[in-house]
Formats: structure tokens, sequence, C-alpha cells
């Protein structure tokens, strides 16, 4: 059985903050409905890396492409009408919403409203999210407001979804419950996720990219991944047997 098409690449990918190398040469590929956890120890790269795949940040050097298209230094509104959906690790909500108001501003995009309401419902039912589908979103715990982002990204109904530390925040229940989500959701999404949350990646991962110092310490299967003494020394130490 062949592998799924490449859906993005990145090439030499460097970014550079005046004399700071904070990415380097950096080479990546993710392959269609591919679910791929980036990690690394603080000041690695990974969320550099992170801003230039979506459009935050336009790369000094090297080129990356989304199905064989070069989005090198497009925004991030360019790229999202591409087929990519991202989220921030601050919620990125209309307080002043409700959740349903949330999700249908993002589901309105290029489409009818009837064909919008439908992808509401969907989407709330999809998530869990119809018991607060009425709340205004400022009025949301933190899990609750996650949650909903989450929903504004899926109903744009993107090939590519970008979730940047998703857990972050969340209680015991509520990472449970988003890992859940995450591995539901990568059965139709390709998905890049930065965490540093451990567990969180071992009940979510299949593949795991490991940064230190702006470049790939390693990319493997993450029991491997987590098992390797270079990864233990840079970031997880002792406490990762």
């Amino acid at each position: 059985m062949s592998d799924p098409p490449l859906l993005l690449e990145a090439r030499g990918v460097t970014m550079r903050f005046g004399g700071v190398t904070a990415v380097d040469s950096v080479d990546f590929a993710l392959r269609e409905v591919e679910l791929r956890c980036l990690i690394g120890p603080n000041g690695a790269g990974k969320s550099t890396f992170f801003k230039t795949l979506t459009g935050q940040l336009r790369p000094t050097e090297g080129e990356i492409r989304l199905r064989g298209k070069t989005i090198t230094g497009a925004n991030s509104h360019a790229i999202a009408r591409l087929g990519v959906g991202i989220k921030t690790q601050v919620p990125n909500v209309f307080n002043g919403l409700s959740v349903r108001e949330n999700v249908f501003v993002a589901a309105a995009r290029g489409k009818s409203a009837p064909a919008a309401r439908r992808i509401v419902d969907q989407t709330l039912a999809r998530l869990r999210l119809e018991p607060i589908a009425a709340r205004i979103v400022g009025q949301l715990a933190h899990g609750d407001r996650q949650w909903v982002e989450i929903a504004t990204v899926l109903a744009q109904e993107p090939d590519l979804i970008l979730l940047d530390e998703p857990a972050a925040g969340m209680t015991h229940e509520e990472v449970l419950r988003t890992a859940e989500l995450i591995r539901e959701i990568n059965q139709a999404h390709a998905l890049i996720v930065v965490e540093h949350d451990m567990q969180f990646i071992r009940m979510i991962a299949s593949t795991v990219t490991v940064f230190n110092q702006g470049r790939i310490l390693i990319e493997d299967a993450v029991d491997v991944v987590l098992a390797d003494q270079r990864v233990r020394d840079v970031y997880l130490g002792k406490a990762a047997a």
C-alpha cells in the first residue's frame, strides 16, 4: 500500500532575527491526513517554524509548498483560503458573541447562509458543544473557549489544521477530551500540533518531530522519540523514563 501524497513540504526553511538564527535549514514533510507533533525545549525553534507555516512569519530563506504550490511568505488569510485552519495558543474568538454565532461567522466564509447553518449544526454536534451553543463565549471557562476555537477552525472545512498547544491550561479531564477530539479530527484532516505536554503527546501522536537549537534533532515514532537519550538530554530529563 503506497503512502498518501504529500500535503505540505518545507525545504531549507531558515528564520533569522538579526544575528540570531531561530530556525536553521529545516526540511519537513507532511502527508495527507497525517498527524504530526512538534516538540522541543523552550527556544528550540518549533514555535518559530510553526509561524512560518501559518504565515505569521516570512522565512528568511527556504520554501514552503502546499500540494506543490508555494505559500512562502503568504499571509495567514491567504493560507487559510487554501485550506489551512489555524488555532493559536491564545483563543482567538469573539467574546461578545455566542458559541453558535462564533462558529457561524467561521462557517459563512464563502458559503450561503443555509449551507453555513448546516456546517454549524454538524460542528457543534461533533465537538459536543450543543449544551453551550447559546452561551456568550466571553463567559466560558478556558477549556470551553479552546474547544470553541477548534470548532471555528473545523467549520472552515480545512484540509490541514495547525494547533498551537491545544491542551495548555486544561484540566486532566479536558485534556483527555481534547486528545479524543484530535484523534477523531485526524480521521479526515491532517494536523500539525505544537505541544509541550508529554502525556498529551503520548495520547495523540504517531510521529513526532523534535526541534533543538533551530534544527530537527530526530523525527520518528512517538515511542522511539520519547525513549531517545538525546531527547531526554535536551528536553525531557530523567523524569521521562
